[in-house]
C-alpha cells in the first residue's frame, strides 16, 4: 500500500490567530473548536504555534496574565511545518524525532493550510490502535 500524504490526513484551515492576539483569546478558539492548539500567523503565514499546553506551562505557571499576554510572548516561533505533499511517514518520523504531537502544514511560500496531529495520524495509519479510538471520539472536556 503507499504512504498516504499529508494532505490526506490533514485537518484543512487550522483555527489561526494574529501574533497579537492574547493568550485568553487562543484559550476561548481552543475550547470552542474543541481543539488543542492554534497556528499564529501574521497574515497568511506561519508565525508560529501554540498549545493548551505552552498557556498552561510558559504562561499561567509563570504567572503571566492571559488576558493580558500575547500570542508572540509564549509560542514556538520556529514552528517546523510540513507540505501537503509530503508523505504521513514524513510526519511520524518529524514527530518522533522533535517529539512534537501537532505539525502546522504549509504551501512552499510558507502559506498555512492545514494542521496534521498525532490523532490524525493514529486514525489514518491504524484505526484499530487505542489512540485512534481516543481521537475519533468526541470531546469530553
Amino acid at each position: 500500500m503507499q504512504d498516504l500524504l499529508v494532505r490526506d490526513v490533514m485537518t484543512p484551515n487550522p483555527v489561526c490567530l494574529p501574533p497579537s492576539a492574547t493568550l485568553t483569546q487562543a484559550a476561548e478558539a481552543m475550547r470552542a473548536q474543541h481543539i488543542g492548539d492554534v497556528i499564529v500567523t501574521r497574515g497568511t503565514e506561519l508565525a508560529g504555534i501554540i498549545t493548551d499546553r505552552d498557556i498552561v506551562v510558559r504562561a499561567i505557571a509563570m504567572g503571566l496574565d492571559p488576558t493580558r499576554s500575547t500570542l508572540s510572548e509564549i509560542a514556538t516561533s520556529r514552528a517546523i511545518c510540513l507540505t501537503p505533499e509530503q508523505s504521513a511517514s514524513d510526519a511520524v518520523s518529524l514527530m518522533r524525532e522533535h517529539a512534537l504531537r501537532r505539525l502546522p502544514v504549509c504551501t512552499e511560500g510558507n502559506q498555512v493550510v492545514g494542521v496534521v496531529s498525532l490523532g490524525d495520524l493514529a486514525t489514518e495509519r491504524d484505526p484499530a490502535s487505542a489512540l485512534s479510538d481516543i481521537s475519533a471520539a468526541p470531546p469530553n472536556n
